[in-house]
């Protein structure tokens, strides 16, 4: 809301006797539905109650409901409790798929960013190969205690050759 004079459609605004005009009840009706839990107002400081928008169009529905579809309020109780849990898994389930969305383009900038850094490493060293991370046919990679567990061959001894050893990787191009 932008000013203090916008008003969702959640905002607690109209008393017992305006919601009940408003969704064509009894006030008494509006009283014994949210003793039951069908329609619970907000209250105010006073412990009025305070219907929203939402509230009046919830009182509409619990009515029409009864009246024209036979339902009982039990019954309606669990179909408001459905609604309102189908409301929230469908808010969550948007809520991934943006996340969703927004992964999937990061992971593409990050190949981007690699496909051209394999590029540039290719034609800085002579079209050297890349050395992969992840061999696809060995199962996943190891985790970094057991790549420290892992045997790299025979380490250098002083007065070794330079060079490298069964199992070691060359030094990065500088």
């Amino acid at each position: 809301m932008s000013s203090p004079f916008d008003l969702s459609d959640d905002s607690p605004v109209y008393v017992i006797s305006v919601a009940a005009q408003l969704a064509g009840l009894h006030p008494q009706t509006l009283r014994t539905w949210d003793r039951l839990g069908l329609v619970s107002p907000s209250r105010s400081s006073g412990q009025g109650r305070r219907y929203s928008l939402r509230d009046v169009l919830a009182l509409r529905e619990v009515q029409r409901l009864s009246q024209e579809e036979g339902v009982n309020l039990s019954g309606i109780k669990r179909i408001l409790a459905l609604d309102q849990e189908l409301r929230r898994h469908q808010q969550r389930l948007a809520d991934v798929s943006a996340e969703l969305a927004q992964l999937r383009v990061e992971l593409e900038s990050t190949r981007s960013v690699a496909a051209r850094l394999a590029g540039l490493l290719r034609t800085r060293t002579g079209g050297a190969q890349l050395v992969p991370v992840h061999n696809p046919g060995t199962g996943p990679p190891a985790t970094r205690s057991e790549r420290r567990a892992l045997p790299i061959g025979r380490r250098r001894q002083p007065g070794d050759q330079a060079g490298v050893d069964e199992g070691e990787l060359p030094a990065a191009p500088g």
